[in-house]
């Protein structure tokens, strides 16, 4: 593991702790190895490889650079970046215009599949609407590693996971999406919702909202994060589930009602979701 850090700090205000997670936190949590808020005076850089962690870095103020997987990009105030350091990479500060930053180096629990899903909804460098409350999370980390007791384990674990839920959540979406697309897309979805088991096709839809069928299905998994067919499909399951649990209707009427025409297509659609089948489920639920 090579590891090289270089930087001086502009006051005492400046602050950076590092933690020996125990046991428990090691095996069951995410757990933060390093933690700080830093107001670098002149160039500060670091440079990492093969280090077992994960970071995040908000960028409050300044700019600066970071180089990661053979590319270099700048950052700049109001920005994010999360990487994987097993991967080398380095960071630092613009020289004219030094930054100051907030960062938590992380890792344990599902982090490495927190950080694989992240990368297929967002790139490395982000810019959230969040960043206030991303802010505030690093803060409230920061707080609670500095006085620690008992609790500290689990309420550091829980601020990472709402630190990650603001990152996998990125809502640059303001900038990307005008308002008139937001709302056709919402329209489309709230109809799916009221009208889910009846006869649905894309084409159908897109003839119906004034839409380019390609177009809405590129841009409705972007907002909506699922294909048109998938979000017909759950909530035809759903329904299934509710009538399994609250009604004595027979697998057959129940498929009809939740708009499967085919019930040995529903009946594999229900047990691929749920692996189990119909009447195990309501049996499982009515005990």
């Amino acid at each position: 593991m090579e590891q090289r850090d270089t930087a001086k700090f502009r006051n005492k205000l400046s602050k950076r702790i590092i933690s020996t997670p125990g046991a428990a936190a090691k095996h069951s949590f995410f757990y933060m190895q390093e933690i700080g808020w830093l107001k670098a005076d002149e160039l500060a850089s670091s440079h990492r490889q093969s280090l077992d962690s994960f970071l995040f870095v908000a960028v409050i103020s300044g700019c600066g650079e970071l180089s990661y997987e053979n590319e270099t990009f700048a950052v700049s105030a109001g920005e994010c970046f999360f990487v994987d350091c097993r991967v080398p990479h380095s960071y630092r500060c613009s020289p004219d215009d030094p930054w100051e930053i907030m960062f938590v180096h992380f890792n344990g629990s599902t982090s490495e599949q927190y950080y694989e899903y992240f990368l297929t909804q967002s790139k490395n460098i982000f810019r959230s609407s969040s960043f206030d409350r991303i802010v505030s999370t690093i803060t409230e980390l920061i707080r609670i590693n500095e006085f620690c007791d008992q609790n500290t384990e689990v309420l550091t674990s829980k601020s990472i996971v709402d630190l990650l839920t603001l990152a996998l959540t990125v809502s640059s979406d303001e900038k990307r999406y005008d308002t008139k697309l937001r709302l056709k897309l919402a329209s489309v979805h709230t109809y799916i919702n009221e009208h889910f088991n009846e006869e649905l096709s894309l084409e159908g839809l897109a003839s119906k909202f004034y839409i380019s069928k390609y177009y809405l299905t590129r841009e409705y998994k972007k907002i909506y994060g699922t294909t048109i067919f998938q979000h017909i499909i759950t909530a035809r399951i759903n329904y299934c589930k509710e009538l399994l649990r609250f009604s004595d209707k027979s697998v057959e009427e129940i498929a009809h009602l939740c708009g499967f025409n085919d019930q040995s297509y529903f009946t594999r659609q229900f047990k691929k979701v749920e692996n189990m089948t119909c009447v195990a489920y309501r049996k499982t639920w009515r005990r």
